[in-house]
């Protein structure tokens, strides 16, 4: 009996033994399958979204043939006398926009150019509704960055006129519209200060910025005609950066 005992005894301390090394395999196959699992909601997640986006996709395929389907059937539904309306009147409308063209054009739009003086700056922006001046400094690196970008967006955006001003030459101008940071673009519109562009904050705060980016910028106080979305702006790291402008209070210009 006692040998019996013995083993018996033994058997269990060896049971005992080997428990634990059990458990820790048990362990991490739970951990493997938890992982698993994971990966699987996680597969899940990207296939709904797939789908959420491709019906998402195919309702908007939807709706733009449906509209030109019902543009079609309207043209075949027209006579001749509807057709020859409908073609003056794009006409008429071709021939005002050539016409405002050509005024922009002769008031000095489609060009950035600099401005003698203060004196001139008031006339410039009497004769034109959207104004973007540059104030600038020949000693300021970031001022030239600037002229690159705006000359570009002058033969852009022939809506607006772009001019630029050298600070040292209008002391009153740059007290009366509280300049106080080279660069600064002035935005007017019929004949008010309607924001400021100062330094290069909202352009998402780097020298490297795009045409893009100041085109983006101007669009968003309607200084130009921007065909974008203007809440999503071109750089990217929009929470680093931030989209808050620095706007001042909207001031009347009138001359001396």
């Amino acid at each position: 009996t006692r040998v019996l005992g013995q083993g018996t005894y033994g058997v269990s301390s060896q049971c005992a033994s080997a428990s634990p090394r059990r458990f820790g395999v048990g362990t991490q196959d739970a951990a493997h399958r938890e992982r698993r699992f994971r990966r699987m909601e996680t597969d899940a997640s990207v296939d709904m979204f797939s789908k959420v986006l491709e019906n998402q996709l195919l309702q908007t395929t939807k709706l733009v043939e449906e509209h030109l389907d019902s543009e079609i059937q309207k043209l075949d539904q027209m006579d001749e006398d509807e057709l020859e309306r409908l073609k003056e009147k794009r006409l008429e409308a071709l021939r005002k926009a050539q016409q405002q063209k050509q005024e922009w054009l002769s008031k000095g739009h489609g060009e950035y150019r600099e401005i003698p003086s203060e004196r001139d700056f008031f006339q410039e922006v009497k004769e034109s509704k959207k104004v973007v001046c540059h104030f600038y400094r020949d000693t300021t690196f970031r001022c030239k960055i600037l002229d690159r970008h705006l000359a570009i967006l002058s033969k852009k955006h022939l809506e607006t006129k772009f001019l630029k001003l050298n600070v040292d030459k209008a002391p009153f101008l740059c007290e009366r519209l509280r300049i106080k940071v080279i660069p600064t673009l002035a935005l007017v519109k019929d004949g008010k200060t309607q924001d400021y562009v100062v330094g290069f904050t909202d352009l998402g705060n780097t020298d490297d910025f795009t045409t893009e980016t100041l085109e983006w910028r101007l669009g968003c106080s309607d200084i130009i005609n921007y065909s974008g979305n203007l809440m999503e702006p071109p750089f990217q790291s929009q929470k680093k950066f931030g989209t808050n402008f620095t706007k001042l209070e909207k001031k009347t210009i009138r001359g001396k």
